[in-house]
């Protein structure tokens, strides 16, 4: 099974989630991060389950900029 894994650096550590299972774990190295990611995953399908709606397809991950000058100007 494929899901997603965003990391992003915290103060100390790097932060993974996935959100597909909003499974969040952490590490002090990217690929620390990811490992514990895996076992919080592994952890949380053997105690709750798999959603539905999660599927083996892949997905595509990509960043966008967004200019939140204008954002913030549409939300008020």
């Amino acid at each position: 099974m494929k899901l997603t894994a965003i990391i992003k650096k915290g103060e100390k550590q790097y932060i993974a989630l996935c959100p597909e299972l909003d499974v969040v774990s952490q590490g002090y190295t990217i690929e620390e991060s990811i490992t514990n990611l895996r076992e919080a995953i592994s952890l949380y399908i053997e105690t709750v389950g798999l959603p539905e709606g999660v599927s083996n397809e892949e997905a595509i991950i990509t960043s966008i900029e967004v200019d939140h000058a204008k954002t913030s100007k549409i939300i008020r």
